[in-house]
């Protein structure tokens, strides 16, 4: 799958979460409204706080996709990481921070709940709406971890891709804030007791708190300039060591520019009596199979080490 592949899914899949998050919320803050739930308000802030988190996903992707011009000359993909970050505080502030206070609210008031059923509803098909979407996001994660031979936890744990990373939370958080929801609800409608529905509410707060906090340094760390995954250093170290006279790879540097920027950067060591002509050809067979190996990798700088045509760099 190319470059261009991988953008073109992340975007749909985008799309797919934000739409559903946009049926959900209507059919959330009507049903909260006619029950008169906590819960299911707070659900309803969610769904608005994520519909939000999908559309700086996107304008993230957009503006990270663009192409390196003389003034950015390694391109805008960090950017991206900008809007990942703004999503993540706005999930903060704004879905955690109204689940919390309004279930605070409800149970300090004790505050009388009204229709059940229609809530009931709403939940079963939210459920079935936002299953549909982290099915989705699923999938794109396996793709990931079968390309690079690792598992799909790992591949959550370390992706510069925050798109992908911020959907799979999010659809997940979902699933598990309607089942509190559905929790509060049954128990408030069992007891007579409001104040479960309250505390649904506050979870759900809690679990978006979680979810944020997550994302935000996720992105400060990939903001702050984080190395590539480690499959994909080796892999460039078994690239780089198959050339034509290197002798050995002295040190290995990466960079993450973007989701899908990788800067490379290495000190290699070459067979004596080699030429400034064989390190010129040979980094530029090393960017040649390294982008081919990889799309993602976008510069390749080798610094000869230990030739005898002395100090200097070559670059591809």
């Amino acid at each position: 799958m190319t470059e261009s592949d991988v953008q073109a899914q992340s975007v749909r899949t985008v799309i797919v979460a934000g739409s559903v998050n946009v049926a959900v919320a209507v059919a959330k803050v009507v049903a909260g409204l006619l029950a008169g739930s906590a819960a299911m308000l707070s659900e309803a802030a969610h769904s608005f706080a994520d519909t939000t988190t999908e559309v700086l996903l996107f304008v993230a992707l957009h503006r990270g996709g663009r192409r390196a011009d003389p003034e950015r000359p390694f391109g805008y993909g960090r950017e991206s990481y900008i809007w990942a970050f703004l999503a993540a505080v706005f999930t903060f502030v704004s879905g955690a921070g109204f689940s919390i206070t309004h279930g605070v609210h409800v149970i300090v008031s004790a505050q009388e709940t009204g229709d059940y059923l229609v809530s009931y509803v709403v939940l079963v098909v939210s459920f079935v709406l936002e299953s549909v979407s982290l099915t989705r996001t699923v999938r794109q994660v396996r793709h990931r971890a079968k390309r690079w031979g690792i598992s799909p936890v790992r591949v959550l744990r370390r992706t510069p891709n925050t798109t992908i990373k911020a959907l799979f939370l999010e659809d997940s958080a979902a699933l598990v804030g309607l089942g509190l929801a559905g929790a509060g609800l049954g128990l408030a409608e069992l007891t007579g007791d409001p104040v479960w529905d309250g505390m649904a509410s506050v979870a759900i707060g809690v679990l978006l708190l979680v979810v944020a906090t997550t994302l935000a340094r996720n992105n400060l760390s990939l903001l702050v300039g984080r190395a590539a995954r480690e499959p994909v250093q080796d892999e460039i170290r078994r690239e780089l060591a198959a050339l034509p006279n290197v002798q050995g790879i002295v040190e290995l540097l990466t960079l993450q520019l973007g989701p899908d920027d990788i800067l490379v950067a290495a000190k290699i060591d070459f067979v004596d009596q080699v030429s400034a002509a064989d390190i010129e050809a040979v980094a530029d067979e090393a960017g040649r199979r390294l982008t081919a190996r990889n799309p993602a990798i976008r510069f390749v700088f080798l610094d000869p080490t230990g030739a005898t045509t002395g100090p200097g760099t070559a670059s591809s």
